[in-house]
């Protein structure tokens, strides 16, 4: 198994090897050229999101500036929009439903390290020290509002039609149809598709 599948998997990998050192680093060369794009060149802004991320739907909108580890390891569906300055760890996978707003500074992480510091860092083949990571993807669904400054941890999954509020946490699992704030984020009232506002 390659250093990339096996990050992709959710098993422990090597951060330095060199396909994923090639890759990341064509991410941050995209990402550099994306966020310098005069805001109003919006064909060539989707142009270029579309090499960055690993799918784009049709309608789909990011702002600028936007920070990525990988970029490819991210999806976003159609008609949804990632407002400025969130920054998308994909080290893991990334899924994005349709028509999803990610308010701006919204920070999605999907990488995990041991808690314990003799676990956390290890010493290589090469006799360099290293930190032992693996990774849990984050599923957004469709017709999620994330409020501006949430922060989403590995693993997450925030079902249909759910807000989160402004500035939250989450730290696990968010049901379809609800509203959810909070440090850590929890359900505060559950909606029917119907009671929109």
């Amino acid at each position: 198994m390659t250093e990339k599948e096996k990050m992709l998997n959710g098993a422990f990998y090597d951060t330095m090897d060199l396909e994923l050192r090639r890759l990341s680093n064509y991410a941050k060369d995209l990402m550099r050229v994306y966020n310098s794009l005069p805001a109003e060149n919006m064909e060539l802004r989707n142009q270029m999101i579309r090499l960055l991320f690993g799918f784009c739907g049709e309608n789909a909108r990011v702002n600028q500036p936007i920070w990525v580890d990988y970029g490819c390891n991210i999806s976003l569906g159609a008609g949804s929009l990632i407002n400025m300055n969130c920054t998308l760890l994909d080290t893991g996978k990334i899924t994005i439903g349709d028509h999803t707003l990610i308010g701006p500074d919204v920070k999605i992480y999907t990488a995990i390290h041991p808690i314990s510091a003799d676990e956390r860092i290890y010493t290589d083949e090469a006799g360099h020290s290293a930190i032992r990571t693996q990774t849990a993807p984050v599923v957004i669904g469709n017709n999620v509002w994330i409020g501006g400054g949430a922060i989403i941890l590995p693993g997450v999954t925030i079902g249909d039609n759910t807000v989160i509020g402004a500035g939250s946490v989450v730290t696990k699992p968010i049901p379809a149809n609800a509203v959810a704030y909070g440090n850590p984020c929890a359900v505060k009232k559950c909606c029917n598709k119907t009671d929109r506002r």
